[in-house]
Formats: C-alpha cells, sequence, structure tokens
C-alpha cells in the first residue's frame, strides 16, 4: 500500500462509512469545542473552558485497545487552536467536528494581550505590502482577523459561527474573554437556541 492507506479508515478491509463514523463518535466522547489563540499564554483555556461549564472532561485520558493502540479518549472538550481564537479559521473543523462526534457546544475565547489586538487591518495590509510585496487587502475579512475590542470581536464571531450553513443549528454557543495571568473566564456572550435555553 502506497500512501500509508493502512493507516485510514478507508483503507481498511469492509470499510463502511457510515459505519466509521458510529465508531469515532463511540470512542471519543466530544461535546464542546473551545476555539482560542496559538499564543502558549493562553495554552490553558481549554482546561479553563471545562472547569467553567462544570460537566466537561479535559484533558481527560486515552483509550487504549489489548495491543496497547491509541482507540479513543475521555475528553470532551476539544481545543481547535488558531490565530487570534477568531471563528473565520474555525469554520470548516466545526462542521468537521458535528458530523464525526455530534458537538453541543462551541466556545469562542478571546484572551488578554493576544497579538491580534496588536494591528489593524490597514497596519497588516500595509506592512504585508511593503514587506511581501504582495496585496492582501482585499484577501480577508478584516472584521474576523484583528482585535480592538474584545466584546465586539466575540460578538462577530459568536455571530459568524450561528449564521454559518456549516453549524448545526442546535448548538450552543459562547464568547468568553480569558485574562492569562489570572486564569479567569469572564462570558461576555451567550447564543443558545430557546429549546435548550
Amino acid at each position: 500500500m502506497s500512501g500509508y492507506t493502512e493507516f485510514t479508515f478507508q483503507g481498511q478491509p469492509g470499510y463502511d462509512e457510515a459505519a466509521a463514523r458510529e465508531i469515532i463518535a463511540s470512542v471519543i466522547p466530544v461535546r464542546t469545542i473551545a476555539m482560542y489563540c496559538f499564543d502558549p499564554r493562553a495554552a490553558g483555556a481549554a482546561k479553563a473552558v471545562a472547569d467553567y461549564f462544570g460537566d466537561e472532561v479535559y484533558p481527560g485520558e486515552l483509550i487504549l485497545d489489548e495491543a496497547g493502540r491509541k482507540m479513543g479518549s475521555t475528553a470532551t472538550v476539544f481545543p481547535l487552536i488558531v490565530g487570534g481564537g477568531r471563528a473565520a479559521d474555525a469554520l470548516r473543523s466545526i462542521t468537521v467536528s458535528q458530523h464525526l462526534f455530534g458537538i453541543e457546544r462551541v466556545v469562542v475565547v478571546h484572551h488578554s494581550f493576544c497579538g491580534a489586538t496588536s494591528f489593524t487591518a490597514e497596519g497588516i495590509t500595509a506592512a504585508w505590502k511593503n514587506e511581501q510585496h504582495t496585496d492582501i487587502s482585499s484577501l480577508y475579512d478584516w472584521d474576523g482577523i484583528s482585535i480592538a475590542d474584545f466584546e465586539k470581536s466575540l460578538n462577530y464571531d459568536v455571530s459568524l459561527i450561528r449564521n454559518s450553513p456549516g453549524t448545526p443549528k442546535h448548538i450552543e454557543i459562547y464568547g468568553l474573554f480569558y485574562d492569562i495571568d489570572s486564569g479567569e473566564l469572564t462570558e461576555v456572550v451567550r447564543d443558545v437556541p430557546a429549546e435548550v435555553a
């Protein structure tokens, strides 16, 4: 076999897509996606989210089969780590997570003194043009990249997630501010469907 096919579900004898999906969901009980920045100072965000909701497990333990292969996990919170913790970079992963695991909650976490608060759309596009000799001014939705105001950025990202066709309508979506020094989370935005509230 080429291309490491033996390490894929599709490469297994008798592969059945629906059955593979059920197997994955049965050994990886993720319920909550905790989306936050790749800044190492924010690394405690997933554990803080688990503690904040109280009914979550992070980091959990690995589940091994008889041969010692990693078959699953007890974690119910999955970190989704993207620049600035911004939703624009996370939408595809939310769709895939729902398909594989059946998520119940997405939590957007923006942290204190994030690098995304240090630049503006104008500043990064001007610097890029000067340093990289490329115009990126129309490349991104700049409201979803830099952070000037945490309340506005969290509201923007929660709305972006809620209005995406790739987001299930039943999930709860929260926007939390994470103080990297105290480890404290503060709820800024809550978007919970009426049938859940």
